[in-house]
């Protein structure tokens, strides 16, 4: 730690334009800040000097953010340490956590997120440390934890894991708060048996593994679902607590909250299911019609076989676009899009899209609203991601619109934001549905859209495109009524800001 009361920082990435924009964020905001352009050269300073704080990207050249990680926790295990990432995974996020991760900041970050999450880590490096402090004092003295509890508590209720101690009674000799919201304990007091109140599956291990006949310091893990469908699911680590003579003492119960990496996981697997069925469907449909058209024994007229081949042909374009939405998710996160910058003529890009649509716009019956003759926009980026911007929200509000609906398109200049418009007279969506909105795989269920097929990856995209330029987004719906985007996207952006 150092003496002059400014933290100190160490920045491990092998992206020049993100280090140094972290850099001066953090020089403006008083941290004395180091910076290590790979992972070789991270463990190098991590493990010489006595950083605070550390933020290590995930995905490096020739080391990987959780084997610098891994080096660093070995050698210097009370740096606070932050996994940083364009995706978290549930797998890479428990591998993270397990080698001592800190947090996770995900990418892209906004400079508050950034120094929230480094003001939290500081106060827990300082927390850790005077707990440091604390578990020398009182290494043998475990019953002691109750009467320091004032003090004690500073550091433990800090921590968002839930802590709780038992003797080998069964008896409450610590808790924090957290142990108590996660378990919906209430009313606890020191010296009151507890372990009939504690989960099934927390039981089983203290009474299988910690007996009194225990003499090493070996851990148990356990994931238990304290409420159902992933709302609450806790990783709970036991760990013995032995007196000097080797003789169990009580055990320590570290509940971790991993609902969200339990969510992801399970979101996965429902990605997989929904893409296996959008898979099947077509593909039977598709098998069937060519079957048809082969069998000998059917009498077909060139008419009935161009009809069955101009509906495999539609189902083939729907895998099509779905083996797309992958492959651009795939590369967003493995960013090895290439962009083509150029001055883009917005007005056009919106005209050309609609001429796509003309079909659904007449089987629908909608109403079209857009002044093709206006104030012409332009803007400076990648033809291909406008244009699939523009097609995803035209396509939408096309999709969700009601029988003889409206459709209102505008493009205009605001401020220093060159803006495209949408509204529709669509279904709309429920307070809850637009806070998901640009989730990936996430998808409205609701009367009206069981019949509307989808990935749950359009917005999602769309939304790292406007992102990837800077951009910003505002959504107004109301159920069964409409909904209405507005895309900001800035005039003054060059090149170099878009591709980095």
């Amino acid at each position: 730690m150092n003496t002059n009361g400014k933290p100190r920082v160490l920045i491990i990435d092998d992206e020049d334009a993100l280090r140094g924009a972290v850099k001066r964020i953090l020089e403006r905001e008083g941290y004395q800040v180091a910076t290590a352009e790979n992972g070789s050269r991270g463990i190098e300073l991590g493990t010489r000097e006595e950083y605070d704080l550390a933020l290590i990207d995930l995905k490096m050249p020739d080391y990987s953010g959780i084997d610098v990680l891994k080096e660093i926790r070995r050698q210097k295990p009370n740096t606070v340490c932050f996994i940083v990432t364009a995706y978290a995974s549930y797998e890479t996020a428990v591998e993270a956590t397990k080698m001592g991760a800190d947090g996770y900041i995900l990418k892209p970050f906004t400079p508050e997120e950034l120094l929230n999450h480094l003001t939290s880590g500081y106060k827990k490096r300082l927390l850790i440390l005077e707990a440091e402090a604390l578990k020398h004092e009182r290494e043998e003295r475990l019953l002691e934890i109750a009467f320091e509890r004032t003090r004690l508590n500073t550091v433990i209720n800090s921590l968002a894991d839930g802590v709780l101690v038992v003797n080998t009674d069964g008896e409450v000799v610590y808790y924090n708060n957290a142990a108590m919201t996660l378990l919906n304990l209430h009313d606890v007091v020191i010296g009151r048996p507890i372990l009939e109140e504690l989960p099934a599956e927390i039981r089983e291990i203290i009474f299988t593994n910690f007996t009194v006949n225990v003499t090493e310091k070996k851990s148990f893990s356990v994931e238990v679902e304290l409420k159902p469908k992933h709302e609450l699911v806790v990783e709970a680590t036991l760990s013995p607590v032995l007196r000097h003579n080797g003789q169990l003492s009580g055990v320590v119960i570290v509940l971790k909250n991993i609902s969200t990496f339990k969510k992801v996981e399970h979101l996965k697997s429902q990605f997989v299911s929904m893409v296996a069925h959008e898979l099947k469907a077509p593909v039977a449909a598709t098998l069937g019609f060519l079957n048809i058209i082969l069998n000998k024994e059917m009498s077909l007229t060139r008419d009935q076989e161009l009809d069955f081949l101009s509906r495999s042909r539609h189902r083939l374009a729907s895998l099509l676009n779905m083996v797309n939405d992958l492959l651009d998710i795939s590369r967003i996160e493995m960013k090895t899009i290439t962009r083509e910058i150029r001055e883009l003529n917005l007005n056009n890009i919106i005209t050309e899209t609609l001429s796509l649509f003309t079909a659904e716009i007449k089987k629908k019956d909608l109403s079209i609203l857009y002044d093709q003759e206006g104030l012409q926009i332009t803007i400076r980026a990648d033809y291909s991601e406008i244009s699939r911007l523009i097609t995803n929200f035209i396509s939408n509000a096309i999709k969700y619109n009601k029988q003889s609906g409206t459709v209102d398109i505008k493009c205009y200049a605001e401020k220093h934001y060159s803006v495209f418009e949408i509204a529709d007279t669509g279904i709309g969506m429920r307070p809850e549905e637009k806070d998901k909105l640009f989730s990936e795989f996430y998808r409205a269920k609701n009367e009206f859209t069981k019949d509307i097929t989808g990935t749950g990856l359009g917005l999602s995209i769309v939304k790292r495109i406007i992102d990837a330029y800077s951009g910003k987004i505002e959504v107004e719906s109301k159920y069964t009524e409409g909904t209405r985007f507005r895309v900001f996207i800035p005039m003054d952006l060059n090149e170099d800001e878009i591709n980095n």
